[in-house]
This record gives C-alpha cells, sequence and structure tokens, in this order.
C-alpha cells in the first residue's frame, strides 16, 4: 500500500509505503501526483519506507516510467528507510534525475523532515 499523507501541503507531499506495492496502488497514486504537479509546477516528496516490503515489478516499471515523464518535476526526493539497498538505490537513483534525491536512515527521520521542508 502507499498512500499520501494529510501532511502533504502545497507542493510538498508525504508518501508512506507499507507492505508489498502493488502495480494497482501505483497506478491509483499516479492521477494524484500528476494533479498536483499540475496545480503547482514541481514537487517536492517525502516518502517513507520503513515499513515497505518491495513492490510488483510492474509497479517499479510504474514507477520509473512516472520519473521519466516528470524528469524536470521534482526539486527534492527524501527516502526514509531502513535497509541498505534501499540507500544504495537512492545513490543511482539520483544520478537519474534533476532532482536532489537523499536516503536518511529511519534514526534520522527529523533531519529527513527538515530538510525535505527546507525550500
Amino acid at each position: 500500500m502507499i498512500e499520501i499523507l494529510p501532511e502533504s501541503q502545497d507542493n510538498l507531499v508525504f508518501l508512506r509505503a507499507v507492505a508489498k506495492l502493488t502495480d494497482a496502488e501505483y497506478q491509483k497514486l499516479i492521477p494524484e501526483l500528476e494533479s498536483l504537479l499540475e496545480k503547482h509546477g514541481t514537487a517536492r516528496i517525502y516518502c517513507d519506507i520503513t515499513e515497505m516490503e518491495g513492490w510488483e515489478l510492474a509497479a517499479a516499471w510504474d514507477d520509473f516510467a512516472f520519473g521519466v515523464k516528470h524528469w524536470n518535476d521534482f526539486t527534492k526526493l527524501a527516502l526514509l528507510g531502513n535497509q541498505r539497498w534501499e540507500e544504495l538505490s537512492v545513490k543511482i537513483g539520483d544520478k537519474l534525475t534533476k532532482a536532489d534525491v537523499r536516503y536518511f536512515p529511519e534514526e534520522e527521520k527529523e533531519a529527513a523532515l527538515a530538510w525535505i521542508s527546507a525550500a
């Protein structure tokens, strides 16, 4: 499951992913994010993946395609996680987007929130 959290405001989006992310869930999220981008032009994303257990291949592909389509639309992405592979994927992902992408271990949640909130 992935959801937009109520703390989201303006172009700052708070997401939380829990369990295994499915293609159907991602397909539901995409229009919400596109609506936000249409309204604000750009977005900053904070995503808590500390309880995520992976994702379906189709959902991963959707994420990649969405990222390519909106290459210039994200300015910052903070990923809060607890797995070494998540940190490594952020390092790779940072090279594939114009956004400033950073990984924060679960115990650095406050630092992640401060960083993503700074304009």
